[in-house]
């Protein structure tokens, strides 16, 4: 049988495999991430290859989300 917690089961996802180096700086990033209407960020982190976000979306709801970090693009939108 297959025992497997949830989180076991959402794998991160992979937002680039472009090196370090071509990502954009976090601040370039933070303001992407505003401009794109998120707000109130909790978190903002490394995870992985992507750049991640707690916080609140332009609709106001709980949002975690990966972000490519060389071109700033949604990878993965969780909203609660």
């Amino acid at each position: 049988t297959l025992c497997a917690s949830g989180a076991a089961l959402a794998a991160e996802p992979v937002c680039t495999k472009e090196p370090k180096s071509a990502w954009m700086s976090e601040d370039a990033m933070k303001a992407k991430i505003a401009d794109m209407g998120y707000q109130k960020i909790k978190t903002f982190k490394i995870t992985g290859s992507c750049y991640e976000i707690y916080g609140y979306d332009k609709a106001n709801k709980r949002a975690e989300v990966y972000f490519n970090p060389v071109n700033g693009a949604v990878v993965q939108n969780n909203v609660d």
